[in-house]
């Protein structure tokens, strides 16, 4: 598998031009979606909401997002909600359980560790990691790296 391609405001947020992505090259600015912020889902957990609360106006001041978004993001918000309680229990109860066959790993242990996984993978779709965050933060000013020797 491949990297996961950009969204286009992503990339023309990392670009040194208009229309153009951090090598130059022309950006397809995609189909013309109303980039309105989705509703929250009724349905999310507390914490998911929460999640969500906090991350929605960032991403819509990128207009990164939506309607149509509204499932991914609500997908990311409940993995965190997950990742949070897993490492909650462990925090409480502690990495092993006793069992008949033995000592045993904490089955939120797993969880944490899959839920983690998860969040990561969604939260690069939303621009939401570190290493993303950084892009943003230098192609934001449209401005050549003075540190970067092939500008």
């Amino acid at each position: 598998m491949g990297r996961t391609a950009q969204p286009a405001a992503l990339k023309l947020i990392k670009g040194r031009a208009p229309g153009k992505d951090s090598a130059g090259r022309d950006v397809n600015p995609g189909p013309a979606f109303k980039r309105i912020p989705p509703q929250a889902p009724s349905w999310l957990s507390d914490e998911a909401r929460a999640e969500w609360d906090r991350v929605l106006p960032g991403l819509s001041r990128l207009d990164l997002l939506k309607p149509e978004d509204r499932a991914a993001l609500a997908a990311y918000c409940e993995a965190w909600a997950v990742f949070r309680e897993a490492t909650e229990t462990v925090q409480r109860d502690g990495l092993t359980i006793e069992a008949k066959q033995g000592t045993l790993p904490h089955p939120a242990v797993g969880i944490a560790r899959a839920a983690g996984r998860e969040l990561r993978a969604w939260a690069a779709h939303f621009g939401l990691t570190p290493s993303t965050e950084q892009a943003l933060a230098r192609g934001s000013e449209n401005e050549p790296d003075p540190d970067n020797p092939f500008n």
